[in-house]
C-alpha cells in the first residue's frame, strides 16, 4: 500500500512539473493582484477645457509612475458646478487606461474609475475617490485590480 502511495505521489509531481513546463499550471504573483491605490496628482496642466490634464506626482503603484499623465475630454461646468469627464490615464509607452471621472466643484470630492487599459495596463481596473488638496492638487485613493491579459498567440 505504502508503494502505490509513493507511485501515486511521484505522478502528481511529474504531472505539476509537467503543467508547469507548458505554461498550464504556471500563475505568477504579477497574474492577479488587488490593493490599495493612492496617488496624488498637480493639475497646473487643467485649465477646465476638454483635452487638459493632471500629471501625476505620488503614486504607490509602480505601473502608474510620477510623470503620468490623466487626460479630461470634457470640459468643467456641463453640468453646472461639476467636472464629468472620459479620461485617459497615459502612463508612457503605449500603457494607458480608461475610465470616467466625476467631481463635485463646490465640494472638491468626487470618484473615479479605470475599466481597462492597454500595454501593461491592460486588464487593470480602480475605483478611488478624489479629494482636493488646495491649490492644485489632489488625492485619489481608492481601490485597485489588475488581472493582465495573456500575451497575443499564448
Amino acid at each position: 500500500m505504502k508503494q502505490k502511495a509513493f507511485v501515486t505521489s511521484i505522478a502528481r509531481l511529474a504531472l505539476v512539473l509537467v503543467a508547469g513546463f507548458v505554461g498550464v499550471a504556471s500563475v505568477s504573483a504579477d497574474d492577479a493582484r488587488n490593493g490599495q491605490l493612492h496617488i496624488r496628482k498637480d493639475c497646473t496642466g487643467f485649465l477646465g477645457e476638454a483635452g487638459g490634464h493632471c500629471t501625476v506626482t505620488l503614486s504607490n503603484f509602480a505601473k502608474i509612475p510620477t510623470g503620468s499623465h490623466i487626460f479630461y475630454d470634457q470640459a468643467v461646468g456641463v453640468p453646472a458646478g461639476m467636472l464629468d469627464s472620459n479620461i485617459v490615464l497615459d502612463a508612457g509607452g503605449g500603457n494607458r487606461a480608461v475610465g470616467r471621472c466625476t467631481l463635485d466643484l463646490s465640494t472638491g470630492l468626487g470618484l473615479c474609475t479605470l475599466s481597462d487599459g492597454t500595454g501593461q495596463l491592460a486588464g487593470f481596473t480602480a475605483r478611488f475617490d478624489v479629494l482636493h488638496l488646495g491649490g492644485t492638487l489632489w488625492a485619489l485613493n481608492g481601490t485597485y485590480s489588475f488581472n493582465p491579459l495573456p500575451p497575443l498567440g499564448g
